[in-house]
């Protein structure tokens, strides 16, 4: 079974706050944008985009193609709706589809309602065409996922499977690790540049400087990893083989280079295996280092960094003790830009210095403001 060939809609998730780099993405490879909430992004792409959509998208969490949206201010309505779409362009005889989703500001708020209604309407639909009572559902998985908002709902297929951020390259974490597609974002806001230093000297995991090496190479975050159409059978393996083998002919060779240093030694033997992991070790050195020791050694340099918010690691009152050394210590980095991610709304009057520009990201669910300082 196989989609049509044609144009088809999708939406591409993301945490809040990476809508516009989201964005650019897609228009960089060729997607038309139709619609931006927070944390999603409808567009219109060829049905064989999806292996390279999958394969490159850095800052989104999943890629889900819309079968189809309704008005549902009951469910009543979510039912016919539901029920009126070509389920079996997608779904075949024997395949599983469970249900999950969301709704927001809708009249239906229940979500376990939600799933048993589209689940209903759905496999009706399926049985009705495929001329069967009861579906086995013992093939292939292909999970659905209902958004409804302002009583609309959106109606999609999983095409990702494991989120996007999930890379294949950590193995293993530290305690309260950095989501790669943030750390992606963050990198990405630094504007890393060959000639210029890039410094996490709270490295952890070694997320942020692997995702600024994987940025500054062209390699496209998907590459190790599988995704979930690769089981759905609507393209030949060969098309996902060609779209890998693109990515891997648009890898490039750089002169950039990051360290990734952390005053713990654990964190250090977890980075390099994670850089290593990564295909990164040409352009990143690993090893112990208090933060507050960094010097600039006569190099230009940024520094990009993740430090403790006092919500899981260490308290407030530790975590301001250490925002306050880093803001005396940073002052000494000559001409340096420093780039910082908290959750403390007074990181500034703590750091002893007003940011050049704040952004507001989201780690996962905490609201973080992304200060970022500029050369005096």
């Amino acid at each position: 079974m196989r989609p049509a060939l044609k144009n088809e809609i999708f939406v591409a998730t993301c945490l809040f706050g990476l809508e516009s780099l989201v964005g650019e993405e897609l228009d960089a490879l060729g997607c038309k944008r139709l619609e931006t909430i927070d944390g999603r992004i409808w567009f219109e792409a060829p049905v064989t985009a999806i292996p390279k959509l999958n394969i490159n998208l850095r800052y989104a969490e999943r890629v889900l193609l819309e079968v189809g949206s309704v008005y549902a201010d009951s469910f009543e309505k979510l039912f016919d709706g539901c029920y009126g779409l070509p389920w079996e362009n997608y779904i075949g005889e024997n395949d599983a589809f469970p249900v999950k989703g969301h709704s927001i500001k809708s009249k239906l708020i229940s979500l376990p309602d939600c799933q048993k209604i589209i689940k209903k309407a759905s496999a009706r639909r399926l049985g009705d065409v495929y001329g069967r009572d009861v579906l086995p559902e013992n093939g292939v998985k292909k999970q659905i996922e209902f958004f409804i908002f302002k009583d609309k709902a959106s109606l999609m297929i999983d095409t990702t499977g494991e989120p996007l951020h999930k890379r294949g390259y950590r193995t293993e974490a530290t305690a309260a690790p950095l989501r790669e597609t943030l750390a992606a974002a963050m990198a990405k806001i630094a504007r890393p540049r060959e000639d210029v230093l890039f410094w996490d000297p709270m490295c952890g995991s070694g997320t942020i400087a692997i995702e600024a090496a994987l940025l500054m190479t062209n390699t496209a975050p998907g590459l190790n990893r599988t995704f979930a159409a690769e089981e759905y059978g609507w393209f030949p393996k060969e098309e996902w083989e060609s779209a890998r083998d693109e990515a891997v002919g648009a890898i490039r060779e750089t002169e950039f280079k990051a360290r990734a240093t952390d005053i713990s030694p654990e964190a250090v033997a977890t980075a390099k295996a994670n850089i290593k992991r990564a295909g990164m070790s040409a352009y990143i050195e690993c090893y112990v280092k208090d933060a507050l020791t960094i010097e600039t050694e006569g190099r230009r340099g940024t520094v990009v960094c993740n430090p403790p918010y006092g919500e899981r690691l260490v308290t407030l009152k530790e975590a301001e003790q250490l925002y306050r050394a880093m803001g005396r210590h940073f002052a000494t980095l000559d001409r340096w830009q420093i780039y910082v991610l908290t959750s403390d709304e007074y990181f500034e009057k703590v750091y002893g210095r007003r940011a050049d520009k704040v952004r507001k990201l989201y780690n996962g669910m905490i609201k973080c403001g992304y200060y970022q300082f500029f050369k005096k």
